[in-house]
């Protein structure tokens, strides 16, 4: 158990757990907002059989020293089955770490804590995290998206993060590919050179041998970067009309981005449907690294609150306010 503190036992309080599960580890945490975590943990993203155990013992630890959790929220790496009437909800689907495919885990977790649990992917999450306490405070129409180890967005939508037939593939949507320019076929097991094929951390790193942070900033990466994040974003623009929208991952730790897709999206829109201020329209999650964690500690509270409600665990619904 680490970063452990006391609740004062003369203020009761409710806790909530989150779990941001992402493929390389998974990030726990006990709070009520950003200014009250009590404990946090990281681990490894290893098999179940280990890595699950280990999560039950963090959250049966926590509420030993901490008191009760009302619910915990699950950010996760996906494609996840996001169905609550399912009855494979909280899985991982076509995931190369095999190990997870289509692994009941969520079951497992649930009965040994006998808590309300809650699953969203990981980006879905974090577009609920920067809406309460981050970037996206007061909007009820913005995009998240992160561009890191793959690409991945969440939408907001009239003040609901939206799911369609399953949830949202934004990486995995076909940008023009100019292979003259860039003769590199990309890196997506699936569709080669979608928009994660081709403008993911992997695939900066393949396309030029280095890792994408050791690419200084004058480097021809980052032009070509931010022509296929323009094409992407502007799409999303034109279809989902946002108010905001938020870029995290481990790639747009290279702020110089952030300008040279002002001015890219500012030139592909030609003038029709300009936001106010590109400054405050494209902007870094405010939350920055938690946002994902954060988000799952938000969509934990939404599950009590439906419950306080006289919500039936037995029957949720699909989508949530």
């Amino acid at each position: 158990m680490r970063s452990v503190r006391n609740v004062n036992a003369h203020q009761p309080v409710n806790l909530f757990g989150g779990i941001e599960a992402g493929g390389t580890k998974f990030v726990l945490m006990v709070a009520t907002d950003p200014e009250h975590i009590f404990a946090r943990s990281s681990i490894p993203a290893r098999e179940p059989a280990v890595t699950i155990p280990e999560m039950i013992r963090f959250f049966t630890q926590a509420q030993e020293h901490l008191g009760s959790l009302c619910a915990i929220g699950v950010a996760s790496f996906g494609p996840v089955d996001l169905n609550p009437r399912s009855p494979h909800y909280g899985c991982i689907t076509t995931t190369p770490k095999v190990a997870w495919s289509n692994f009941n885990w969520f079951e497992q977790f649930q009965k040994a804590l006998g808590l309300p649990l809650k699953v969203d992917t990981d980006v879905n999450c974090a577009a609920l995290g920067e809406r309460k306490w981050g970037n996206a405070q007061g909007l009820d129409n913005f995009i998240y998206l992160t561009v890191g180890t793959g690409i991945g967005g969440g939408a907001m939508v009239g003040g609901t993060v939206y799911h369609g037939q399953s949830h949202l593939e934004m990486g995995h949507m076909r940008v023009p590919h100019d292979r003259q320019q860039d003769p590199f076929p990309g890196v997506c097991p699936y569709h080669g050179d979608c928009l994660e094929g081709l403008a993911s951390g992997p695939a900066l790193e393949h396309r030029w041998g280095t890792k994408p942070a050791d690419l200084p900033p004058k480097h021809p990466a980052w032009e070509l970067e931010a022509d296929y994040l323009a094409l992407a974003l502007v799409n999303l623009i034109y279809t989902l009309s946002p108010q905001r929208i938020l870029l995290g991952g481990g790639v747009m730790k290279q702020v110089h981005l952030f300008d040279l897709l002002r001015d890219r999206i500012m030139r592909l829109l030609g003038g029709y449907h300009l936001p106010s201020s590109m400054d405050s329209f494209l902007l870094p999650p405010g939350l920055g690294d938690e946002s994902g964690v954060l988000g799952a500690i938000a969509l934990a509270q939404q599950t009590h609150a439906y419950a306080e409600q006289g919500g039936d665990d037995e029957n949720p619904p699909l989508f949530q306010k």
